[in-house]
Parts: structure tokens; C-alpha cells; sequence
């Protein structure tokens, strides 16, 4: 119940048809201007089998918190996946959920205009019309109270948060929420993870904001821990949905 409204609730369906998909551990919640569940299952597949596939060959993959060399023969989602981890310094599972959103849903444009694919809470859009994601941070007593604006100009996009006080996702620190923004998912899921690591006290706010900045291709980020927010980057807040 709670994962339903830790990430379900907290995305508008406006006029977009939905649909979820459930592979092993990957269970999607797609919003989507078709009804394309056959297609979004095959992607998956394919994601999952070129990640799980790559880690039979490098068991180290999975299990390093470091970041992992990037090779020319690496699939296309596992190079992403260890493009992020140089970029941020975790390691390259970090960004796992943001990876396969945004290859699920680069897949579909090809057969849709819209989608919106959420992966445990890890986001990746394109849309036509401004749309509000809302921001949950369960510990925290101003969660629920805030969302990021979109517009349409800057998607696709990857939306990602990390979080130190709930949910399934490895994290060293105590954020309630650490949400990031880049045109990559995979990078947005790995920086989420780098900078919630930071974030032990609401102290450590400004310090996980001036973490981010020093990575490429971020479009901004937003921590929440007890009743403290702070935020950085082009992102627009906004009353939550």
C-alpha cells in the first residue's frame, strides 16, 4: 500500500492511459498516450536480459559500490549505467531503476508521442503539456507539500530520488528525500544516490547541493531532510499535486 502511494499517487494522469508491468524485481507504472503494455514488456526484457547478462560475465558489476570502468563492448543501458557511476562515484547498480525507466521509455516513443515510465519511484518522461510530480519524503513533515513543475521543452527527462529513511534503494545516508533532474535517468538515479549519501543532517543540505553542481548534465536537485528543504539547479517548485 505504502509503495502505491509513496510513487504512484504522486503522478497526475491527466489525459494519459496507464498500465503496469512487473518483471523480477522491475515493476513499472507506465502512463502512456496508447495502450501498450506487449511493447513495454518486450523492452523490458530486453533491458533486464543485457543487464543480467553482463553481470554473469562481471559478477563485480553488481556488487562494487565504486564506479565501474566504461568498454566499448558494454550493451547500451550498462554503458549508461557505467557512465553514470565516473560521473557521480557510486557504483553502477545506483543507477539500475533510472536506466532501464528511461530504455523502456525511449522504446515506446517510437511508437507514442507521450509517455511517463515509473520505475520504484525513478522517473523518466516525455510529454507535450506541463505536468506536476510530486515529492515524497516520508519521515519528513513537509512531505507531500511540494512537486516539480515540467515543461514539456525540457523532455525527456529523468527524474530520481534517493531516500535514506524509506524505500528499497541502498543508501549511506539519512535524506528523507534526494531528488535529482537530468536529461539522463541513469545519471539522475546515480547522482541521487551520491548526493543522498551526503545528507546525514539537515546540516548537510548545502553540502549534498554543492555536490551535484559539480556534475555534467544535471539539470538541478532538491533535498528535503526533517523540516528543512533546499534546492538547486533550473527546476521550478511548486505546491504539491
Amino acid at each position: 500500500m505504502e509503495k502505491k502511494i509513496v510513487y504512484r499517487d504522486l503522478i497526475k494522469q491527466y489525459n494519459l492511459l496507464s498500465f503496469q508491468v512487473s518483471i523480477k524485481e522491475s515493476d513499472l507504472f507506465v502512463l502512456c498516450d496508447k495502450k501498450l503494455p506487449k511493447q513495454t514488456e518486450d523492452a523490458l526484457v530486453w533491458c533486464r536480459k543485457d543487464i543480467e547478462q553482463y553481470i554473469y560475465q562481471n559478477h563485480i558489476f553488481k556488487t562494487t559500490f565504486k564506479p565501474f570502468p566504461v568498454k566499448e563492448d558494454m550493451p547500451p543501458i550498462v554503458r549508461d549505467m557505467a557512465e553514470a557511476s565516473q560521473k557521480t562515484g557510486v557504483g553502477p547498480m545506483a543507477s539500475v531503476a533510472g536506466a532501464i525507466a528511461e530504455h523502456v521509455g525511449r522504446e515506446l516513443l517510437n511508437i507514442c508521442k507521450q509517455v511517463i515510465v515509473e520505475n520504484g519511484g525513478d522517473i523518466f518522461l516525455k510529454v507535450n503539456k506541463r505536468k506536476k510530480v510530486g515529492i515524497y519524503a516520508r519521515e519528513s513533515p513537509i512531505s507531500g507539500k511540494f512537486a516539480l513543475e515540467i515543461k514539456p521543452e525540457d523532455t525527456p527527462l529523468g527524474i530520481c530520488c534517493s531516500a535514506g529513511t524509506f524505500g528499497h534503494s541502498k543508501s549511506l545516508g539519512r535524506a528523507d528525500a534526494a531528488v535529482v533532474l537530468s536529461p539522463s535517468a541513469a545519471l539522475a538515479d546515480a547522482a541521487a544516490t551520491g548526493m543522498g549519501n551526503i545528507v546525514k543532517t539537515d546540516a548537510h543540505i548545502q553540502e549534498g547541493l554543492e555536490f551535484l553542481k559539480k556534475i555534467p548534465e544535471i539539470k538541478g536537485g532538491v533535498i528535503i531532510k526533517g523540516k528543512r528543504i533546499g534546492a538547486w539547479g533550473d527546476i521550478k517548485i511548486v505546491r504539491g499535486i
